[in-house]
């Protein structure tokens, strides 16, 4: 069965930012052990401990803005996606927009999907 990736991509980040939005630690059931997260300078592997991670993070609300979304098959063979997000967080109370690009590579898995890399960056001027 050929997978529709670019509306597997959408479906994907429009799921994953409005969860990360409005409790980002319900996540956990996107990512796994063996999973992998690169957030700035910091790299760590397992669900459980990127989960600390993002509820870590030091902000209480947060409103991502896609502007861009690409999307690629990974391995025709397994049926992996790659997508690459650019956009804009608000976060707190703060007026001016933080530019951002992340990546997910994205693993089929039991009739769904999980995030086996996950590398986020903001973008300075």
């Amino acid at each position: 069965m050929a997978v529709n990736f670019q509306a597997l991509a959408e479906e994907f980040t429009k799921f994953y930012y409005a969860q990360f939005d409005s409790d980002r630690s319900q996540l956990g059931n996107l990512y796994r052990d063996h999973s992998m997260l690169t957030f700035e300078t910091s790299q760590l592997q397992g669900a459980k401990n990127i989960i600390e991670k993002l509820v870590s993070l030091p902000f209480q609300k947060v409103a991502h803005r896609i502007s861009t979304l690409d999307a690629q098959p990974s391995s025709p063979e397994m049926g992996s996606v790659l997508v690459m997000v650019t956009g804009e967080l608000l976060v707190d109370e703060e007026q001016n927009p933080q530019r951002y690009s992340q990546v997910f590579h994205l693993i089929p898995e039991g009739g769904s999907y999980y995030v086996f890399n996950d590398i986020f960056r903001l973008n300075y001027s």
